[in-house]
């Protein structure tokens, strides 16, 4: 029985991981947030966490370091960066001392919040560079928290990018360079919890495969693709699962 149960739930992960890689593949994101918020059906956030951690630093590394605006983006975020590694550190700290509904309730928030964002949110006005000094850390702070607290960097990271107007190769690079820090701060927070188990650092090893099967899909089918429409549906879908989350766990 246990073996069928094992088997059950190891294609169900490999199915969610292919989902979040086809979903990388053709839109450019969504593998951790995606992942994760269908992960926190089945399981516990804090037990989910560590099943992500091996494909998303993969991809984001490899985001990050794909093109040449690695060192434009270094120097323009390196504060944006520094708040996030701090941000997620602190909040991951508190991971094993929180209760995993209200860690689940509020991934569905940070989901929904994403999602409404993308959906019907005006753009946010350029900020002046004299704000842009001060307000970029605190965003990166604010970024680093929830993705302590939830496993996603999204918000408010994404929206903030977006908002300073950045050459596509910089916001592409930057975003995946603030993945990756807040990524490797969470596996550091949790390996010092003891929340990251060689049962579950194993299963996230083995999660690479139908990730990155799904983002090599995803990237042929986006040849013949209306890319701003399929992110139209993503956006839909990440609505609908966060709230679903939200109600399950904090109503």
């Amino acid at each position: 029985m246990s073996l069928s149960i094992d088997l059950a739930d190891a294609l169900l992960v490999f199915g969610i991981f292919l989902l979040g890689g086809l979903v990388k593949g053709i839109a450019g994101f969504g593998l951790p947030t995606i992942s994760l918020g269908l992960l926190a059906l089945t399981r516990s956030l804090p037990e989910a966490m560590p099943l992500v951690l091996v494909p998303t630093i993969a991809a984001n590394i490899w985001q990050a370091l794909a093109g040449g605006a690695l060192r434009p983006a270094l120097r323009r975020l390196w504060g944006f960066l520094l708040a996030a590694a701090i941000g997620t550190l602190a909040a991951a700290g508190m991971l094993s001392r929180t209760d995993a509904r209200i860690l689940a309730g509020l991934l569905g928030v940070v989901l929904v919040a994403s999602a409404a964002v993308a959906l019907f949110g005006p753009h946010w006005p350029v900020p002046s560079p004299r704000k842009e000094r001060w307000l970029s850390p605190v965003m990166g702070g604010l970024s680093g928290i929830l993705a302590g607290l939830t496993g996603s960097f999204m918000v408010p990271a994404a929206p903030w990018l977006s908002a300073l107007r950045l050459p596509p190769d910089v916001f592409v690079q930057g975003f995946g360079l603030g993945a990756v820090v807040a990524t490797v701060c969470l596996s550091v927070a949790l390996a010092g919890q003891g929340l990251l188990p060689p049962e579950l650092g194993l299963g996230s090893v083995a999660a690479l495969a139908p990730a990155f099967l799904g983002m090599a899909i995803g990237r042929r089918l986006r040849q013949g693709m209306p890319e701003a429409r399929f992110r139209q549906v993503v956006q839909v879908l990440l609505l609908v699962l966060g709230l679903y989350l939200a109600l399950r766990n904090l109503g």
